[in-house]
């Protein structure tokens, strides 16, 4: 039996920071997704998607500290249950309640009691297995809000300690959350990128800036820090963000997708390869997806990656298409990317973009027949339960080489 329901995984936009004019952002609102879930879950299964990563957005079910309604969430819920959809639950997608902060001498003490009344809350509400996401995408929510101002606390030079304080809280909250309900399934997510050397000749340099990218994992898995109380168990499913512009560079900028000269991005497939082999952990695309007319050719793309990595016998269990709804501008809400499954009228009505439609279901053929294949069907169906700490074995065993 597979992890998910579905391969490919429908994302919705759940961010509910402070962006940089000070004013609190709740996408989940702005989309309307929170008042239309049922037509946007039926618009899933129309095209075949039957798991979604959602977010509670914390700054609104924490009315007041330590006090939380979930009445929103259990809509959601209840509609999930109705049309047989599964979700993944983000707790922190960037936003936190007004007046607290990772380096707030209370910040972990409110995430606790945030996990405790979640997983509580959960288990009255649903049969459903619980999916979590602690603290989505530390090593980003660091750098923004640390080092380049881009939302509380407005801070530059502070990134790695705002890493440290958001994984402290993502160390305890998971304690209480496998307290409360030991079988629900941990999920962590973070960016997966490639610095390239640019015009850096110290090549040294280079592997220890795209060893940052790991920093949040290793710590939650109890391989840095571990003064914090971090456990390998934490990392139990592993999720990975990739964009088009998360391989630059260094000093210079993004490199060019599509590529027109000379090819020279790492492929989706060789990256997660690397993270797998890292942690010999079940993973999957956690977001992944592009905007105008790109949409399309870069599903393909996805897809054709995912595909390589499952004949590797990477256990890769799915690709969350981020977002499904187009969404604003985080800092002018006026402005849209044209960059979801549906995009958004004046109305917010949802207008289907036809060509990333059209690629998604060929995508569901394709990989049909590459999880029929014995060696994929192992990778994909058979790591629910997986644990490996001899890393290089279990891909010998998976690869045959």
């Amino acid at each position: 039996m597979s992890t998910f329901q579905s391969f490919f995984i429908g994302g919705y936009e759940c961010a509910d920071h402070i962006n940089r004019s000070g004013e609190r952002v709740n996408l989940l609102k702005e989309t309307e997704h929170d008042i239309r879930v049922r037509d946007d879950y039926r618009d899933l299964l129309t095209i075949g998607i039957k798991t979604v990563r959602e977010g509670i957005c914390w700054s609104a079910v924490e009315t007041a500290p330590y006090l939380f309604d979930f009445t929103e969430v259990r809509n959601r819920i209840q509609a999930a249950d109705k049309q047989g959809i599964q979700i993944i639950w983000d707790l922190c997608h960037f936003g936190y309640p007004d007046g607290i902060y990772p380096t707030h001498p209370h910040f972990h003490l409110r995430f606790i009691a945030l996990c405790e009344a979640f997983a509580l809350f959960h288990k009255s509400a649903t049969t459903q297995q619980l999916f979590v996401v602690p603290i989505n995408e530390i090593s980003f929510l660091s750098w923004h809000s640390g080092d380049v101002r881009g939302t509380v606390p407005f801070a530059v030079n502070s990134g790695w300690d705002i890493k440290y304080h958001l994984c402290k809280a993502a160390i305890l909250g998971i304690s209480m959350l496998k307290n409360i309900d030991p079988d629900c399934r941990i999920v962590m997510v973070e960016p997966l990128i490639k610095i390239h050397p640019g015009y850096e000749t110290n090549l040294e340099h280079i592997d220890n800036l795209n060893g940052h990218q790991f920093q949040a994992m290793d710590i939650i898995g109890g391989r840095m820090c571990p003064e914090l109380g971090g456990k390998e168990e934490y990392l139990d499913i592993l999720g990975f963000n990739y964009y088009w512009n998360s391989q630059w560079d260094h000093g210079i900028g993004s490199l060019d997708w599509p590529e027109e000269t000379v090819p020279r991005r790492t492929g989706i497939a060789d990256l997660l390869e690397m993270a797998y082999m890292r942690y010999g952990k079940p993973l999957f695309l956690s977001e992944t997806g592009h905007f105008g007319i790109g949409r399309a050719p870069w599903m393909d793309e996805v897809t054709t990656e995912c595909i390589k990595a499952l004949d590797k016998g990477i256990p890769l269990l799915g690709a969350c298409i981020y977002p499904v709804l187009d969404r604003p501008d985080w800092d002018d809400l006026t402005t849209y990317h044209d960059c979801g499954i549906w995009d958004l009228d004046e109305n917010k009505e949802r207008v289907p973009h036809t060509p990333v439609i059209t690629s998604i279901l060929e995508g569901n053929v394709l990989l049909l027949d590459t999880l029929a294949h014995p060696l994929a069907y192992v990778a994909y169906a058979s790591v629910k339960n997986a644990t490996c700490t001899n890393k290089p074995s279990l891909m010998h065993t998976l690869t045959g080489f």
